[in-house]
């Protein structure tokens, strides 16, 4: 009983860390954009951060390391809690 207890525990944390790390890796094409993205912000991690989190969203980052928001309106239209923009 305990021999199947055990393997059954080992086998759970494997099937759930190769879950989270699937889950936690972010897409290349989100990767390279926010990278481009964020070149030029002040605050790297953060910007990369929120503009991954809003390109797993809307599926796409506007060009450039500032402006052209037009080019994604779901990028652009994206709100954090105090009403201001969300997205770098």
């Amino acid at each position: 009983m305990k021999l199947c207890f055990a393997t059954l525990l080992v086998v759970t944390l494997v099937l759930t860390s190769s879950f989270i790390q699937t889950t936690m890796a972010g897409s290349d094409f989100c990767d390279s954009k926010c990278k481009i993205r964020c070149s030029k912000a002040g605050r790297q991690d953060r910007c990369l951060k929120y503009c991954g989190i809003c390109c797993k969203e809307c599926q796409c980052v506007p060009s450039g390391t500032y402006g052209n928001k037009d080019e994604c309106p779901c990028y652009r239209d994206k709100k954090n809690s105090k009403g201001q923009p969300k997205c770098p």
